[in-house]
């Protein structure tokens, strides 16, 4: 008997190519960023939509409207889950896929699903030297991948389950011990790892990713900050962020870099920065959160790896 299959994608791009694939199956688009702003552990709940369309608004000037259109309308979608056979997560190897696609998990979860849940995860292929995502495989790779997919363990949800709820938590130390867990999710480790650094450096007040942005200023002739962000959208290893995103944060380093005959340069607090001589941790500071955490509650020990509260 044919089976009544619900493929959950990480976006757009990827449906409009499985929708050229023929896969049997219905598609719901997961079209959210909760990498970023705060989360609610009931995902759906009204509690939850109204967090991110409060946070969607005030950061990135989305109105509810749009919110209620992109997120929530596929979200209804899930209202019949249980009449599906089995459920295929159709997402990436990065840190904005991963927190998504548990939040999915903790969805099904909390919605009491059954049938079997499975994994298409993008990420190393055997001949390329970078990381690739979905929508970046050809069609023979993704069905390669497809083929493979792996049905994910009640020991790899309540896993998942698990640091949803952390990260909905202000729970980040006990978040980090996650990484030594096994399960079939091979790229978690990596990203609680990528998010654990996402908090300030104890030594220079800014996080990982922004350093980052301010090496590519002072190795790359960088023309203006469009260009820098192609070049942090290309050289961002396991975060998956988008240009929305990066531009976000190109935007609150204005101190650190300047323009100068035609080309971005560092500042001297840039400089300072580099060489982890000057703490801006009070220059930096917002509201930003990552879940149930204040981003700035927290710092990061680069020689330990380990995060300290901020008192």
């Amino acid at each position: 008997m044919k089976k009544n299959t619900l493929h959950i994608t990480n976006g757009d791009s990827l449906t409009d190519r499985l929708n050229t694939l023929d896969l049997d199956g219905d598609l719901v688009i997961w079209r959210e960023m909760l990498c970023e702003g705060p989360t609610v552990e009931k995902v759906g709940s009204p509690e939850f939509i109204a967090a991110r369309k409060k946070f969607f608004k005030e950061t990135y000037k989305i109105s509810e409207a749009d919110y209620e259109q992109k997120f929530v309308s596929q979200l209804n979608k899930l209202n019949a889950i249980n009449s599906y056979d089995e459920v295929i997560l159709w997402f990436e190897f990065d840190l904005f896929c991963h927190i998504n696609m548990l939040a999915a998990i903790s969805y099904l979860i909390q919605h009491k699903s059954t049938m079997p849940i499975y994994i298409v995860c993008s990420g190393w292929v055997k001949g390329q030297s970078q990381l690739k995502g979905l929508s970046e495989l050809t069609d023979e790779q993704l069905f390669m991948h497809y083929d493979k997919k792996i049905r994910l363990a009640p020991e790899d949800l309540k896993i998942a389950h698990h640091i949803w709820q952390l990260y909905c938590d202000e729970k980040p130390i006990e978040l980090k011990a996650e990484i030594k867990k096994s399960s079939n999710f091979k790229y978690l480790s990596s990203c609680i790892r990528a998010h654990i650094e996402r908090f300030p450096n104890k030594n220079t007040g800014l996080n990982t990713l922004e350093t980052n942005i301010l090496k590519l200023i002072d190795l790359h002739d960088i023309t203006s900050k469009q260009q820098l962000c192609g070049f942090v959208l290309n050289y961002q290893g396991y975060y998956g962020y988008g240009d929305m995103q990066i531009s976000r944060m190109i935007k609150a380093l204005k101190p650190f870099f300047r323009m100068h005959e035609g080309k971005l340069v560092l500042s001297t607090k840039g400089k300072n920065v580099l060489e982890g001589s000057e703490n801006y941790y009070d220059i930096v500071k917002d509201q930003s959160t990552y879940g149930g955490t204040h981003k700035y509650s927290f710092l990061y020990n680069p020689a330990s790896h380990e995060l300290l509260k901020y008192s």
